[in-house]
């Protein structure tokens, strides 16, 4: 594997000429941190507030969700108020499976993952949930995000914890009946066993790679997205796995 490993871009080689054109020398930059190219939001879609979301005890929980390749899914909660960790990283399969090659069959029942670490007394589970489904993944398609194809690429929710259970079970009923899209929600709700880090070089990748034209078209958009609906959630600042230079 290479540091910057070959993911698809979602348009043709017209397409990528227009990115780089956009970005300038995004393709060639190599600093540890490129300077982010502008974009536009993406897509967000209206969901309301969860009606069930009772608050967690303590001050720290853990949520595990899977939004399509994790350097998106990663960078967006990154960004959230109150969250104090996102890894990117496999659930849903096997310990000797969860690596990026294997993952990469679409056959091992690993999704790419983030587990996400928050303080329940500054965002709720059920928040990190609406966020989910308005700004960082499209529940409609079926093992399917974007340009990627594959079962490791659904939308699944991982719940921690009978109460995490609960509340995302409400919330995709809820989201049924307000009938936020018009295609049938196909996000999973799966049982939880265990959640394996990736590999280093995918930690922090949109915050250190924010030039990578796949991150440009696919991801960087979402970052926007969560900063325009989500503005009391939205911190400017990352948390990052490893320090940045």
């Amino acid at each position: 594997m290479t540091d910057t490993p070959n993911r698809p871009l979602i348009a043709g080689i017209s397409a990528g000429l227009l990115l780089l054109a956009a970005a300038g020398t995004m393709a060639t930059r190599s600093p540890a941190v490129a300077p982010t190219p502008k974009v536009d939001p993406g897509p967000i879609v209206r969901v309301p507030a969860p009606d069930i979301d009772p608050k967690e005890a303590g001050t720290t929980a853990t949520a595990v969700i899977a939004g399509g390749c994790f350097w998106g899914v990663q960078g967006v909660y990154q960004h959230v108020e109150g969250v104090t960790s996102a890894v990117s990283g496999y659930a849903g399969g096997q310990a000797q499976t969860a690596n990026y090659e294997a993952v990469g069959s679409g056959s091992t029942g690993h999704a790419e993952a983030v587990k996400i670490s928050y303080d329940p007394n500054k965002v709720t589970y059920g928040t990190l949930l609406r966020i989910f489904f308005a700004v960082v993944a499209d529940p409609t398609t079926l093992n399917r995000q974007g340009p990627d194809r594959g079962s490791q690429y659904r939308t699944a929710i991982f719940p921690t914890t009978p109460q995490q259970k609960a509340v995302a079970e409400a919330y995709i009923a809820q989201l049924r009946t307000a009938k936020s899209w018009k295609a049938p929600i196909v996000t999973r709700i799966e049982r939880f066993s265990r959640f394996y880090p990736a590999e280093k070089y995918h930690q922090d990748f949109l915050i250190r790679k924010p030039d990578y034209p796949y991150i440009v078209y696919n991801d960087l958009p979402k970052i926007e997205a969560l900063r325009v609906a989500f503005p009391t959630y939205f911190q400017k600042r990352p948390m990052t796995v490893y320090p940045i230079g």
